[in-house]
């Protein structure tokens, strides 16, 4: 059975250790800080929350440490790296004009009968856009995978063998935010959708997200650009059927009806759950529970509280 609880935000009202005791009051921890980047070592104030054994995965270090040992490996990977760059610039590019299209007819103040119409035709082509994004980066990283065997590369094999049997020893895996895409990839570098499938995980922020179906980025007032959500790829799947918005009250505007409405809709069926401080939801074998109250953002443009 596997058991999944993700969190919201924890650096001002952590909470990560009550979780843990809840779930698995007896053992020892792993966790994982890749998104920390360089930082990924400064766990003192992690594991004093965990208040227990807990051991770094270190996925950031060994990434760095195979890219010095495999140089043929190393030019691959930072290519591919180049590669996702290129494709999420020229996708937001055509998300700028896509999204435009839609809050063009959303702003007219007269709506004739065929309003609605258009306005389904509108996203209709957005949510096209960002299938076929996704797509390409699905297939692309299908093929780097096949053309270069990560997990047959001496290295990666040495480091994916003692990361399956500390994840095998641990009680529960805990994984912190920090750089989603960057935590991502090194996830990804050593297999450890595999690794973790099946165990108790507590994850929080990109965490959280790194571990879902689909990865959006999104802020509605950023310092600088348009603000428009953006599907950065596909996450390791193990929580499936939720779209995860950590720091909503900040990134999001939630008093707009229909900045929520266009957001719900594009990206349904998956269900938008907006992850502030205190904010947890459980899942067990890839489903939600019912038996602890949440919110979620609807179609209709609304923030409700499911699970009650």
């Amino acid at each position: 059975m596997s058991r999944i609880a993700l969190l919201g935000p924890q650096r001002l009202q952590p909470f990560v250790g009550e979780v843990a005791r809840e779930l698995e009051p007896h053992g020892s921890g792993a966790a994982i800080t890749a998104g920390w980047q360089e930082h990924e070592d400064a766990v003192v104030e992690l594991h004093e929350h965990l208040d227990r054994h807990t051991y770094n995965l270190d996925l950031y270090k060994r990434t760095e440490e195979v890219l010095r040992h495999d140089s043929s490996f190393a030019d691959a990977y930072r290519e591919r790296q180049n590669e996702l760059r290129e494709l999420q610039a020229y996708y937001r590019l055509r998300l700028d004009a896509a999204i435009e299209g839609v809050t063009a007819l959303e702003r007219r103040a007269e709506r004739g009968p065929r309003w609605e119409e258009a306005h389904t035709d509108a996203m209709r082509a957005l949510r096209t856009l960002d299938l076929e994004h996704a797509t390409r980066i699905v297939e692309g990283n299908a093929r780097f995978e096949e053309h270069h065997r990560p997990l047959e590369h001496g290295h990666i094999r040495k480091h994916h063998r003692q990361l399956r049997k500390m994840i095998d020893d641990a009680a529960f895996v805990a994984i912190a935010g920090g750089h989603v895409a960057v935590l991502l990839n090194r996830m990804r570098l050593f297999g450890l959708a595999e690794l973790l499938a099946g165990k108790t995980i507590i994850a929080w922020s990109a965490g959280a997200m790194a571990i879902s179906e689909t990865i959006v980025l999104f802020h509605d007032n950023p310092p600088q650009g348009a603000g428009n959500a953006e599907i950065l790829e596909n996450g390791l799947g193990l929580a499936r059927g939720v779209l995860l918005l950590p720091h909503a009250k900040r990134r999001l505007d939630l008093a707009s009806q229909e900045r929520i409405a266009r957001l719900t809709t594009r990206f349904s069926p998956l269900r938008c759950i907006p992850m502030d401080e205190g904010d947890r939801i459980d899942l067990e074998n890839g489903v939600i529970l019912t038996n602890r109250p949440h919110r979620e953002l609807t179609t209709a443009g609304a923030v409700e509280t499911a699970g009650v």
